[in-house]
């Protein structure tokens, strides 16, 4: 455990807001999002400003004081939970969380990084803007967070990952300076891209404290439609239909098994299916306009979908009538994790194939991960255009004791799933990171070149090793 003398030099630079050793304080931001990971920390720090991360991390670098950072603490990965030794720190960016500027000429927000997405959500929206992506934990995940993971969400098929829609970056390294490169420039030709170091670092070489944000026009008008299919290879055809019929107006394109409807229909009150036929597979499409023009969206996708009937690749279909009906459309791809949850115990992986690749992958991964584990059940759902998949494998029914099935079985499923996605040519990682969870399989599965690629990295800009220690690079012995 950290000593009294050393945390009262931090208590002496943050002051009495900015630090607090209350064990009944710290305590909720010790598990992880899933609460299958769980640490001890002597004290969290809030530094206030980019100068009282500077101070801190200066102060950190000088003691060998390790540092976890925590923005809304929202990791399917464990990338944000201290170490069980008590030997870390966590260092809040929750109280840097100003919108520093927003300007719909310029189309682009300067953020801190403790500001919610959802927040940056209804400051865009009152300027006439967006910030174009979303996800589940939007009322909680913070912007820093969502750029050290490289957050995809539900729209990377139109405006991408974090990784497209950062435009500048400020950050704190190790060593306690500040990495000042919020001017969004569209040309900078001075050697590596710090900024895309940093995004999708996990918070291991540095501390993302503010970025400039890309904004894109408010949406005026959209159209949601649900269509059931027979395979999640007429799904694919269907969303190449929809790119050329009606090319980058597509934002949405997600696929479902029915068993995920299913469970959603059972758990979640309040949802209904979309379409009257259950078909085996079912995709959620959104179309949106930045003009209302004629013929409007919901013209545009029944429009297309005809065509997708003609084509024998629709097998029922509904275009929400309402926006609140269109809200209904995305309540159940939403509710899909916890509907899972409520299903019983199950392993959840978040993998990426090549999108040709992705309709095998996902029926035949699910067939064969079933025949390999007798009693489970697979399935999976995703951002088809973009090759996300959330792939499922479920316990035997009858299951009591979720944590002594993973202790039993995890090991042999996680290898087996993972090692399908590598022979896909995919990875094991799309869009929660790789924290602590997936840091062994990493090192088993990545080339030798990527792990020491990673580890110097990690090496030349944190030495000591105070950075988010156990996330993200493979130790010393893995791999």
């Amino acid at each position: 455990m950290i000593d009294t003398e050393t945390l009262q030099k931090f208590r002496d630079i943050l002051g009495p807001k900015g630090f607090t050793d209350d064990p009944d304080d710290i305590a909720p931001w010790t598990s992880d999002w899933r609460g299958r990971y769980h640490g001890t920390a002597a004290a969290i720090l809030s530094p206030a400003s980019t100068q009282e991360v500077s101070q801190v991390l200066a102060l950190a670098n000088r003691l060998g004081v390790a540092v976890v950072p925590q923005g809304g603490n929202t990791s399917m990965v464990g990338g944000a939970t201290p170490p069980m030794d008590g030997s870390a720190l966590i260092l809040s960016l929750r109280r840097m969380n100003q919108i520093r500027s927003l300007s719909a000429k310029d189309n682009l927000a300067v953020c801190e990084a403790g500001v919610i997405l959802s927040t940056l959500h209804d400051a865009a929206a009152d300027a006439g803007r967006r910030f174009p992506l979303s996800l589940g934990a939007k009322g909680s995940a913070t912007i820093g967070g969502l750029i050290s993971t490289n957050a995809g969400g539900t729209q990377v098929l139109r405006h991408g990952t974090m990784r497209a829609l950062v435009d500048g970056i400020e950050a704190v390294l190790p060593d306690g300076s500040i990495y000042e490169g919020l001017d969004a420039l569209k040309k900078d030709n001075r050697g590596y891209d710090l900024k895309q170091l940093l995004i999708g670092a996990e918070g291991t070489i540095g501390i993302v404290t503010a970025a400039s944000l890309r904004l894109v026009p408010a949406i005026a008008d959209r159209a949601v439609g649900w269509v059931g299919v027979e395979t999640p290879e007429d799904a694919l055809a269907l969303l190449r239909m929809l790119e050329s019929r009606l090319g980058g107006m597509v934002e949405g394109f997600e696929i479902i098994a029915d068993d995920g409807l299913g469970h959603v229909l059972s758990h979640i009150p309040s949802t209904r299916s979309p379409i009257e036929t259950r078909t085996p597979w079912h995709v959620l499409i959104e179309v949106d306009l930045d003009e209302q023009t004629e013929p409007s969206a919901a013209e545009r996708l029944e429009g297309a979908l005809a065509e997708a009937f003609e084509a024998g690749l629709a097998k029922d279909a509904a275009v929400a009538a309402s926006e609140a009906q269109a809200e209904a459309f995305w309540k159940i791809r939403e509710s899909l994790s916890e509907a899972e949850r409520a299903q019983g115990p199950a392993l959840q992986y978040d993998v990426s194939v090549p999108v040709a690749r992705m309709p095998a992958f996902m029926t035949q991964a699910a067939a064969a991960a079933q025949q390999a584990f007798p009693g489970t059940t697979a399935s999976s759902f995703g951002h088809l255009g973009d090759g996300n998949v959330h792939f499922h494998v479920r316990a035997p029914k009858g299951t009591s004791d979720g944590p002594a099935w993973i202790a039993a079985d995890g090991g042999r499923i996680n290898a087996f799933v993972h090692d399908a996605v590598v022979a896909a040519g995919g990875s094991i990682s799309a869009e929660h990171g790789i924290g602590q969870m997936k840091r062994t399989e990493l090192a088993r599965l990545a080339s030798p070149a990527r792990i020491a690629t990673l580890r110097a990295i990690k090496a030349a800009f944190d030495p000591r090793g105070i950075m988010n220690p156990g996330k993200l690079v493979p130790l010393d012995g893995e791999g």
